[in-house]
C-alpha cells in the first residue's frame, strides 16, 4: 500500500517521487541480493554463498549505509524540528543503528545459513523502515510550510539516487560467478535457479523502480525472473533503453493469466 503525499510546491512533489523511486530501487536490489544468499545457503553451495554474502555486504556498505547517513544529515533534522516528527525520527535513528548491526551480522556470521537468516531480518527491517519514510516522514515535511524537501535534498545523490548511465554492473566482490547462475570464461551461463520477483504484489507506482533495482543487482552471468499479471512490453522497452544490450530476455510464460520473463545478464 502506498500513501498519497500532497506537496504544494511542484519541486517538492518531484523530490518526493524521486525519493520514493530510489527507495523502491534499493528494495529491489536488496531483495535480489538476499534471495541469492538464501538460495546458495540452502543449496549448501559454499563458493556461491561466500560470493553472494560478499556482494550483499558490499552493496550495504556502498549504498544502504551511505543512504541512511545522508538522511540523517538532511530529512531527519528537519522532521525532528516538528513536534509530530520528534519521536518518529528518534525511533528511525535507532533503526539505522539496528540496520548497521545487521549488516555486520551478515558479514561475520559463522555459517552461511546464519548469514542468510540475518539477511532476511535486514530486509524485513529495511522494508518497514522505508515504509515509515515514505508514509510518515515525507508527508510530514511536504505539509510543512517551513521546509522545502527539494531544497533539503539539493545535490544529495545518496537520497535521491542518480542516473544509471555508466552504472557499474561488475560484481562488487570481484567474483566470476553471478548471482542466480554461474558463468565461465567461455561466457556460457547456467540459468536454472534464478531468483524470482513477483511484481504482482508491488504497488504500481513503484513497480518499475523496484524491478530496475533488482536488475541492477544482477551480476554478469546471473539472472532474474519476474512474474507479472500483464504482458510487460513497456517495461522491456524501458530496460533496453536504460541498459542497452545488457540482458538476454526470454518469455517463459506468456499469458493468458500470468506472464513470466527471464533476464540473463550478458557475461
Amino acid at each position: 500500500m502506498t500513501t498519497l503525499t500532497i506537496a504544494s510546491d511542484p519541486a517538492d512533489a518531484e523530490a518526493v517521487e524521486a525519493v520514493k523511486n530510489h527507495h523502491a530501487q534499493m528494495s529491489g536490489e536488496l531483495a535480489l541480493l538476499v534471495a541469492n544468499l538464501a538460495d546458495a545457503a540452502n543449496a549448501a553451495d559454499a563458493g556461491e554463498a561466500t560470493s553472494a554474502r560478499s556482494r550483499l555486504v558490499a552493496w550495504a556498505r556502498q549504498s544502504l549505509v551511505p543512504h541512511a547517513l545522508a538522511e540523517e544529515q538532511t530529512l531527519y533534522p528537519a522532521a525532528r524540528e516538528l513536534t509530530e516528527g520528534r519521536l518518529l525520527v528518534d525511533a528511525m535513528l535507532a533503526e539505522h543503528v539496528a540496520i548497521v548491526a545487521m549488516v555486520d551480522e551478515v558479514e561475520k556470521a559463522d555459517t552461511h545459513v546464519t548469514a542468510a537468516a540475518a539477511a532476511r531480518a535486514l530486509q524485513a527491517l529495511f522494508t518497514v523502515h522505508l515504509d515509515k519514510e515514505n508514509d510518515q516522514v515525507l508527508p510530514l515535511l511536504a505539509a510543512s510550510p517551513n521546509h522545502s524537501i527539494a531544497g533539503l535534498l539539493e545535490g544529495m545523490h545518496q537520497v535521491l539516487g542518480g542516473g544509471h548511465d555508466g552504472h557499474d554492473h561488475e560484481d562488487p566482490a570481484g567474483s566470476a560467478t553471478g548471482p542466480g547462475g554461474s558463468s565461465c570464461a567461455c561466457g556460457t551461463v547456467d540459468p536454472p535457479g534464478n531468483p524470482e520477483l513477483d511484481v504482482r504484489v508491488i504497488p504500481h507506482a513503484i513497480r518499475h523502480a523496484t524491478i530496475f533495482g533488482a536488475l541492477d543487482a544482477v551480476a554478469p552471468g546471473g539472472g532474474l525472473e519476474i512474474v507479472a499479471d500483464h504482458d510487460p512490453i513497456p517495461l522491456l522497452s524501458q530496460v533496453e533503453q536504460r541498459t542497452p544490450g545488457r540482458f538476454d530476455i526470454t518469455y517463459l510464460e506468456r499469458g493468458p493469466v500470468d506472464f513470466r520473463v527471464r533476464f540473463i545478464a550478458v557475461a
